[in-house]
């Protein structure tokens, strides 16, 4: 197939490398892209976020399918610019969009398809996020209501630092003050065709800066799967994924299909374990990153035939998609400053050397290419990816890659995954 991705990220380099490992040879463009992703597919110099420059380009390259990575685009209505075209995309239109878009639209999808969630209050002011602070209690949970790169959300005992993060984000639109919830978390992605899910195997993700989960959220700085440790209070990761297909995803899918805004694409469920049972903190409405860096590599089926079905929705005619048994962990490098000040611009070396490292592959996040070489060119720079036969051999060969990798000023987690590693 001739196939576009929408995106620079990590996560679209994943992306492009499942669909490279494929027995079919496609024909690859991302649009715009970064100096990684430029080794493994067409490098476009398109605005992924312009409806018709998207439309236009895929019309003229007769692109068999678009898969947008980000969600910028979706929001912005490039889903629905394709369809109109009759192009296929991965990828739910801006109305079902909106689940990652609005994270108040998305609390009000919960409840009336029934799912489990925290108790949530929209602010429009300071004085109503004071009155709900106070209503919900520490710590105090305070969510931008838009799109936010991941940043926007804080967790905190201290009140005051409630408040300022409220009033960073009231200018352009209400907040959300919502119950704190204890637990695990796990990432969970759904492909769906507007009608159907299939589900893919449960990661669990690092959105703090720094170990021991302390530091300011960012977009996240590591991930591992398998989840072992899910065989204890559900049986098996297996009866995790179906309890979560039939409570959560299902009943959300159905929701949108009854009022006239199928979601088609990737509906990835963020939940968390509690003592009252398994709750949504949120929805996105594409491919998590860096989830995606250790789902997709475990992946037996092809992606493309996956993401294909789901667009021209198909994808009851597809078994639920096989994933080997292998362990996947994978190591976020960020720039100094992150996430609140990224410096850029800094020499990128010893890829080569991390690459070379059993087991290890590279996926690019914010890479540039100089006269000189590799440069990182914003906060989270690449993902080192690691698979093994356990948990303990992944991350050691993660960390073997990243100490080759030479960044001044370059943070990463070092206990990422240490978990199941311990286990």
């Amino acid at each position: 197939m001739r196939i576009l991705v929408l995106g620079s990220g990590a996560r679209e380099h994943a992306i492009i490398l499942a669909l490279r490992s494929e027995e079919a040879e496609h024909e690859i463009f991302a649009a715009p892209g970064n100096a990684g992703i430029a080794d493994d597919a067409a490098v476009v110099a398109l605005d992924p976020n312009d409806p018709g420059a998207v439309e236009e380009f895929a019309d003229a390259e007769r692109v068999d399918l678009v898969v947008i990575g980000p969600e910028a685009p979706l929001v912005a209505g490039v889903a629905d610019a394709l369809r109109e075209r009759g192009i296929p995309v991965f990828g739910p239109g801006r109305a079902a969009a909106r689940l990652e878009g609005s994270k108040s639209f998305a609390k009000r999808v919960m409840d009336a398809a029934g799912v489990p969630t925290g108790r949530a209050v929209r602010a429009h002011d300071l004085a109503e996020v004071a009155a709900a602070l106070d209503e919900l209690g520490s710590p105090h949970v305070v969510k931008a209501d838009g799109l936010a790169a991941g940043k926007g959300v804080l967790v905190t005992d201290d009140r005051e630092a409630a408040l300022a993060h409220a009033a960073a984000y009231l200018g352009s639109a209400p907040v959300l003050i919502e119950e704190f919830l204890s637990g695990p978390e796990v990432s969970l992605f759904f492909l769906s065709d507007g009608d159907h899910v299939l589900p893919l195997s449960p990661a669990q993700d690092f959105k703090r800066l720094r170990d021991g989960d302390e530091g300011p959220n960012t977009g996240g700085m590591g991930a591992y799967s398998p989840l072992p440790w899910l065989d204890g209070p559900f049986g098996s990761e297996e009866e995790f994924v179906d309890l979560v297909t039939r409570t959560v995803a299902e009943p959300v899918i159905r929701h949108l299909d009854a009022q006239g805004t199928p979601f088609i694409g990737l509906l990835y469920a963020g939940l968390i374990l509690t003592p009252q049972g398994v709750k949504v903190i949120e929805f996105n409405a594409r491919f998590g990153d860096p989830e995606t860096q250790v789902v997709l590599p475990r992946l037996v089926d092809p992606l493309s035939e996956l993401l294909m079905a789901a667009a021209s929705g198909h994808l009851e005619d597809l078994p639920r998609p096989a994933f080997a048994e292998a362990t996947a962990v994978t190591v976020v490098l960020a720039s100094e400053g992150y996430p609140e000040a990224p410096v850029t611009g800094r020499a990128l070396t010893g890829l080569d050397a991390a690459a070379a490292v059993e087991g290890v592959h590279l996926a690019h996040a914010a890479t540039g290419r100089t006269d000189e070489g590799l440069v990182a060119t914003g906060g989270r720079v690449l993902s080192v990816v690691a698979l093994g036969t356990t948990f303990a051999e992944s991350t050691s060969r993660a960390y073997r890659a990243l100490d080759r990798i030479e960044l001044a000023g370059g943070q990463y987690r070092t206990d990422i995954a240490a978990r199941v590693v311990e286990d």
